[in-house]
């Protein structure tokens, strides 16, 4: 895991859209990256749904988000749709990226073992260093959970 105080490593990947799409941290006060599992499971949508219902407050405090699964650009273009969500979502099918975020590795579900992406964030400053990391986090209001440790760097 990635701590504060890190350098975040740099992010070139496709989005929704299938546009290359490299993550600038200089073009926000502060970029939130969140990793999640899977497009359009029930916790994954729930996380995704926190920003997206939290958007507004995001952008007035000039904060970006992007989510990062290793679900194929076809797979995230409808769950971005279905979902109305107002950020990227990049995909990182070979866990590459993730990778570098301590955010990809063995996983088991249902008895079964295989690679996958682990449910963390980062946040990273417009300087693009690590300021936050929250690992295995919990979707359920997680967005507000990072607006107010955002809130509590800058006072």
């Amino acid at each position: 895991m990635l701590k504060p105080g890190d350098p975040a490593p740099e992010i070139t990947l496709s989005d929704h859209r299938g546009t290359e799409t490299t993550v600038d941290p200089s073009a926000a006060r502060y970029t939130v990256v969140y990793f999640y599992p899977r497009a359009d499971t029930p916790g994954c949508t729930t996380e995704a749904c926190s920003f997206r219902d939290e958007w507004d407050a995001f952008e007035g405090a000039d904060i970006a988000v992007v989510g990062i699964s290793d679900d194929p650009v076809e797979d995230l273009a409808p769950f971005a749709e279905a979902y109305d969500l107002p950020f990227a979502l990049l995909s990182d099918p070979d866990g590459a990226v993730a990778g570098a975020y301590d955010s990809y590795g063995e996983k088991q579900m249902f008895g079964n073992t295989f690679d996958g992406v682990f449910r963390n964030t980062y946040v990273i400053d417009s300087a693009g260093t690590v300021v936050l990391a929250y690992e295995g986090v919990s979707p359920e209001d997680h967005a507000v959970e990072i607006l107010d440790d955002i809130e509590s760097l800058t006072d």
